[in-house]
């Protein structure tokens, strides 16, 4: 309870939330359980790009991230480029009239300072870069928590990430090389720390899967055409991930192993239909997962689970599921290795069936140990996560962890 002679503390979670990302998702809903077991009497709402999607799932209050709804539309026509135009020009004011109302600022996890995918300076990272500068300007303090980064070739965009990194009052880092790029980029990172992904704070369902063989596999897909600087080649990098994922799947179903299709956004669901219309076996069905614990439970029931995307690959980890990672960006390699599963990563650019069936067949032959490795790894994720979020409570909330800390002194 907040007593009479104290006001609640106003929080915002900002990002690509409610879009159709589950990874996205999931990681505020893991900060959103953080706040809601430390810190009750918080008033929390969002800045996103799906309020009613976050407000339908969460309970918390929503506002557009973009003032132009066609934001993420291609504008062709005068008006629609005129519209563009002014819509980042009023997003300023908005952003700052949102921020102003609150005390700090969350950005939940996600990859907000890379270009891993295709992405534009003037899309999110102008808006982070808003975010940020609104944050500093008005005295609220903005948290980039568990986020990923990577080296970013384009200026403007470059520019805009690191001014953004600079400009936030507090700074985490879900592997070692998302802090080596902002160092790079001219961040001072001297106090920044290095923890797990967010995901890995969430609850995982224990294994069901069958006894006996063979048993079902879980294909975590994404609609993949490669990176930021691959434009040019990006048709023939879709192409060449599909044909060998397609083949992958036909040789799994010739075994007699029953093939589960997941998605990771929504974007994903063209792969999926394609694969369907090459494969026509019953034995390949697809899910359609809402979450993360949704992901959670199909691979928890599965032998053993490849994907493409970052946070299909956590959730297989976290529920101790042997998974090959077909890696589509450093941060999946660093991953892996971090969870003791560095040997089974293969090229998402550059998928060969036949490498991919004998790494698949690796792992199934050393699934018992590889399941022990990740018990392992997930109590230290879990640990280090607690960690962080004891400092996030100090360095964000300092006059509450001061009474909270007098309290038990009592």
């Amino acid at each position: 309870m907040t007593s009479a002679d104290e006001t609640p503390v106003h929080v915002g979670v900002f990002g690509l939330l409610g879009s159709g990302n589950l990874g996205n998702d999931g990681s505020l809903e893991a900060v959103l359980g953080y706040l809601r077991a430390e810190h009750p009497d918080a008033s929390v709402d969002a800045l996103c790009g799906g309020p009613e999607a976050v407000t339908a799932r969460f309970g918390i209050p929503a506002t557009r991230l973009h003032w132009n709804r066609a934001e993420y539309r291609t504008a062709s026509r005068a008006s629609a480029i005129v519209s563009k135009g002014l819509g980042k020009l009023v997003d300023v004011f908005r952003t700052a009239a949102w921020v102003r109302r609150h005390d700090v600022v969350i950005v939940p996890g996600m990859g907000v300072l890379e270009a891993t995918l295709p992405l534009r300076p003037w899309g999110f990272p102008y808006s982070l870069f808003l975010l940020c500068a609104s944050g500093r300007l008005l005295g609220t303090r903005v948290a980039l928590v568990s986020v990923g980064a990577a080296g970013i070739k384009s200026r403007p965009t470059r520019a805009l990430v690191r001014w953004s990194a600079r400009l936030a009052a507090y700074r985490s880092y879900r592997d070692e090389q998302s802090r080596d790029a902002m160092r790079a980029m001219g961040v001072d990172t001297s106090r920044d720390e290095v923890y797990p992904d967010l995901a890995f704070s969430l609850p995982a369902p224990p294994s069901s899967a069958p006894a006996g063989t063979p048993g079902p596999v879980c294909l975590g897909v994404m609609d993949f055409h490669g990176g930021n600087d691959d434009r040019d080649r990006a048709e023939e990098i879709y192409r060449r991930y599909l044909d060998g994922t397609i083949t992958f799947v036909r040789a799994l179903v010739e075994e007699g192993r029953p093939v589960r299709l997941l998605t990771g956004d929504q974007c994903d669901l063209s792969v999926v239909a394609a694969i369907l219309d090459a494969v026509d076996s019953p034995l390949v069905t697809a899910a359609e997962p809402a979450s993360l614990a949704d992901l959670m439970n199909e691979m928890a029931a599965a032998d053993t689970v490849v994907a493409v995307r970052y946070h299909n690959l956590i959730c297989a980890l976290k529920t101790g599921t042997p998974v090959l990672a077909l890696c589509y960006a450093a941060k999946s390699n660093t991953l892996m290795d971090r969870m003791g599963l560095g040997a089974y990563c293969h090229p998402a650019r550059e998928v060969d069936a036949d490498r991919l069936l004998e790494q698949f067949r690796d792992l199934e032959k050393h699934a018992a140990e590889v399941r022990r490795t990740l018990t392992e790894r997930n109590r230290v994720a879990a640990q280090q996560l607690a960690q962080q979020f004891t400092a996030l409570t100090t360095t964000l909330f300092p006059a509450k962890s001061h009474a909270h800390a007098l309290r038990k002194a009592q």
